[in-house]
């Protein structure tokens, strides 16, 4: 008899993380790390690779970034990872990374901090202002106990 799909092993989405790391401690690179391992696990995500920046540029061209784009023009990858939005760069920078990573097709994650607008053909994303959680029809929310 075959075990349930719960206990099989099964790969999620492909990503890959993405971390820009000018003058950082390699304790500080081992927990940013850590950090996107932990959230694709917690989100079914397998997480393929890291490309880490590690300059001060001025610009959106680096050879990190320049491998990202890479592999993700290669099919089943769904997106990429990152600690936080400032691991894109300086504010224009980072709007240009994110214009090159969307028109990739790809979706941006985020461990922490505002969460971005993700391509319609890339999974279901909640509109602002929407709840969190959808209602099944037919099924009213749990009351709350009366006391009396």
């Amino acid at each position: 008899m075959e075990p349930l799909t719960e206990r099989r092993r099964v790969s999620g989405p492909l990503v890959y993380g993405f971390l820009r790391l000018v003058n950082v401690s390699g304790a500080r690179e081992v927990a940013l790390t850590a950090s996107l391992a932990e959230y694709c696990r917690q989100h079914e995500l397998t997480l393929s690779g890291v490309f880490t920046d590690r300059t001060a540029m001025a610009g959106p061209v680096s050879g990190a970034f320049t491998g990202l784009l890479d592999v993700l023009a290669l099919p089943d990858t769904y997106g990429v990872v990152l600690p936080a939005a400032s691991h894109l760069g300086p504010k224009t920078t980072a709007a240009e990374r994110k214009r090159r990573i969307e028109t990739a097709g790809a979706r941006l994650l985020l461990v922490r901090g505002t969460r971005w607008s993700s391509p319609a053909d890339h999974g279901h994303s909640v509109p602002p202002g929407s709840p969190a959680r959808r209602q099944i029809p037919g099924h009213a929310p749990p009351a709350a106990d009366a006391v009396g």
